[in-house]
């Protein structure tokens, strides 16, 4: 069993694999992994899209800034982020006091495959093609650049060969 110094942050758009990924990475170091958005439908004690449809986008970003307050004062674990997460600098901000953050990337293709399916995404309601995938995805990447430590492309890859690839970059941060 592993000791992080410190939170790993799994951030990237919405289908480029955070979950299953933080997953595959918890069960190699044998440490608690976490999703702010599991804790937000937990806290909340309804779905996201629910959030979204009831409340709107800005109360859920909200919530999204007052889970980090709870993760900071969690043991470093894996913390796989909602896909917006990172669009607000204050967020940025408090993650970087309590870990460091790998940027998962995929295809607009990859995440399209990933998510056609899923009736849980409110941003993706009614415009579930590639193009409107990558219209936003363009306009999200700066800020998942600014805010990641190392880039991570997923394309191809299964969650397990994202972890491996997770481990060689940040062994230095997982004592033996």
């Amino acid at each position: 069993m592993a000791r992080l110094k410190e939170h790993i942050f799994l951030t990237g758009f919405m289908g480029v694999g955070k979950t299953s990924t933080s997953r595959a990475l918890s069960r190699m170091l044998g440490v608690k992994e976490t999703d702010t958005d599991a804790m937000i439908v937990e806290k909340e004690g309804c779905q996201i899209s629910e959030i979204f449809d009831k409340k709107g986008e800005a109360y859920f970003r909200s919530l999204e800034t007052g889970i980090l307050d709870d993760i900071k004062n969690m043991k470093p674990c894996i913390v796989s982020c909602g896909g917006g997460m990172v669009m607000r600098s204050e967020n940025v901000r408090k993650i970087k006091e309590t870990g460091k953050v790998v940027l998962l990337s995929a295809s607009p293709e990859t995440i399209y495959l990933h998510v056609k399916d899923s009736t849980n995404r409110p941003l993706l309601n009614g415009n579930m093609n590639i193009p409107y995938i990558k219209k936003l995805m363009d306009e999200r990447m700066p800020k998942y650049l600014d805010a990641a430590d190392v880039v991570i492309v997923t394309d191809g890859l299964n969650p397990k060969e994202v972890a491996d690839k997770i481990v060689e970059t940040y062994l230095k941060y997982i004592p033996k």
